[in-house]
């Protein structure tokens, strides 16, 4: 399969800028860009109630995938992360290249019914047709009985829904599908993102040992974002790293009473996100991530997270521990 279809196995850093327009992008992770916020480390800022544009381009790729990209010939599976602050208004004007019916639908967002994405409303691309859809965020706000209705804050996701049939089962088997972050302000940024997809057997369409490997320096702040397509169910384990499971993965003060965890289901239809600091507490490594299915990671559902020395050189051990995941033979456990 063609490498360029899924990204390699190398994480690109780059960063974004944000405008009131369209938002410049960079690769992230193995696999594809970032519109929205930049990445600093530092509390966000942003100003309220800013509409952002861009042209998201789906393209055929080699092995049979679909794509989606910023720029002719940028396709990617997963698709471009997509960012906004709560308040915020994501314009996607949606090209479709291919000979294909599809769509791009949302998960956590506002929306019209000729921006859903799904052939139940006709909001979908014919083949060849250009067509814009219009997600709208919006913060929490009081409701009676001095509660709160949610606002959009949090880790979601987009994909295909009309490809194949009414649902886009056949576009999210072949790679339609992409990250979703809506953030609050004061949301702390990360240095690096990683999408990970559990598309029924595989992770971004790959199977080990050509699975992602994604890669960060000791202490740098990494953003995961996990997303379940398919129809099988999952669970997503983090070798040696931990999170809170609540919207973004870190403890609100000593009294915040979410979970510590570090496996989590992730099913057709869900996602989650979090940060972490890369080998905190154990240091740097060639560390796993994948199901925790038994007969999924025996399947080759498991990727490597390399967590370099501070200064970007590999740690002693990890050469040879990449090399044994990938002489490794990944076969169904009984």
């Amino acid at each position: 399969m063609d490498d360029h279809a899924v990204g390699s196995h190398r994480h690109l850093s780059r960063r974004s800028l944000m405008t009131t327009g369209v938002l410049a992008a960079g690769a992230v992770g193995v696999t594809a860009s970032t519109v929205g916020v930049p990445f600093s480390g530092s509390p966000a800022q942003a100003m309220a109630g800013i509409t952002k544009k861009v042209t998201i381009y789906v393209e055929q790729l080699p092995g049979g995938l679909f794509g989606y990209g910023l720029a002719p010939g940028q396709a990617t599976v997963p698709g471009p992360v997509l960012e906004i602050y709560e308040g915020d208004t994501l314009e996607i004007t949606l090209v479709n290249t291919t000979t294909q019916r599809l769509s791009i639908h949302p998960h956590g967002v506002d929306y019209s019914t000729d921006s859903d994405g799904s052939p139940l409303n006709a909001s979908f691309n014919n083949p060849g047709e250009t067509r814009t859809y219009v997600w709208r965020s919006r913060e929490m706000f009081l409701a009676s009985g001095r509660r709160f209705m949610p606002g959009s804050a949090g880790y979601w996701h987009y994909h295909d829904h009309a490809m194949g049939t009414d649902h886009g089962t056949a576009g999210v088997a072949k790679g339609l599908y992409g990250a979703l972050i809506v953030r609050r302000r004061g949301d702390i940024l990360p240095e690096k993102q990683f999408t990970v997809v559990f598309n029924d057997m595989m992770i971004n369409n790959r199977m080990a040992p050509d699975t992602p490997m994604f890669e960060a320096n000791l202490g740098q702040r990494v953003e995961w974002l996990a997303i379940g397509h398919g129809g099988t169910f999952h669970t997503f384990h983090l070798h040696a790293h931990r999170w809170a499971d609540n919207r973004t993965g870190m403890l609100e003060g000593p009294a915040d009473p979410s979970l510590v965890i570090d496996n989590k289901d992730l099913n057709p239809g869900s996602s989650f996100g979090f940060q972490v600091l890369a080998g905190e507490g154990v240091g740097p490594g060639a560390w796993m991530y994948h199901c925790h299915v038994q007969s999924h990671s025996d399947g080759g559902m498991a990727g490597i997270f390399l967590v370099r020395n501070a200064d970007g050189s590999m740690p002693p051990g990890a050469e040879e521990a990449i090399h044994r995941f990938q002489g490794h033979t990944h076969t169904h456990g009984s």
